[in-house]
């Protein structure tokens, strides 16, 4: 082979290792290689009802299941991947009716709005609104079942705005 035909060889396959764009990840998450920092500001509770700890529990939620998940620093503001939003909704409704009077079942639902912020593949970045729910006897109190049925809704969606945001889900 001749040196010509090498150094094209060479610069072809720079090239296409160029053209390709990796990602990395611990969980399986699609990550742009270049990212190196996460930031999650904190989500304000914009509802009537709930705790005023609604706020720090999701926000920390979401820090700890992004910092535990990838690989990425998290940083206090301006990451190369950023997280935003607000609680947008706590709901407390019957859903299963027992009698003409009585629920059966009640639901606990919060809504979530989420904006996302890919500095580097801007058609990843979204603003979406994610919603769970968690039901509870009608014999039960809300303000006993609250902490534990939140811990649980805030898991899934957590697990929703991840997948959405590294797994394109």
């Amino acid at each position: 082979m001749n040196l010509k035909v090498f150094a094209y060889l060479i610069f072809a396959v720079a090239l296409a290792n160029n053209a390709c764009k990796p990602t990395m990840s611990l969980s399986g998450a699609s990550i742009p290689a270049e990212a190196k920092t996460v930031s999650v500001g904190f989500f304000a509770n914009n509802t009537t009802l709930g705790a005023p700890s609604l706020s720090q529990r999701f926000t920390e939620k979401l820090r700890d299941v992004v910092s535990q998940q990838t690989r990425l620093a998290l940083v206090k503001q301006n990451g190369d991947l950023q997280f935003e939003g607000y609680i947008a909704d706590y709901n407390v409704s019957p859903v299963a009716v027992q009698s003409t009077d009585m629920a059966s079942l009640n639901r606990l639902t919060i809504t979530v709005q989420v904006k996302y912020i890919n500095k580097f593949d801007v058609a990843k970045s979204f603003e979406q609104a994610f919603t769970r729910f968690a039901d509870f006897k009608s014999n039960e109190s809300i303000t006993a079942k609250e902490q534990e049925l939140v811990a649980e809704i805030y898991r899934q969606l957590n697990e929703d705005i991840f997948n959405k945001a590294f797994n394109n889900w």
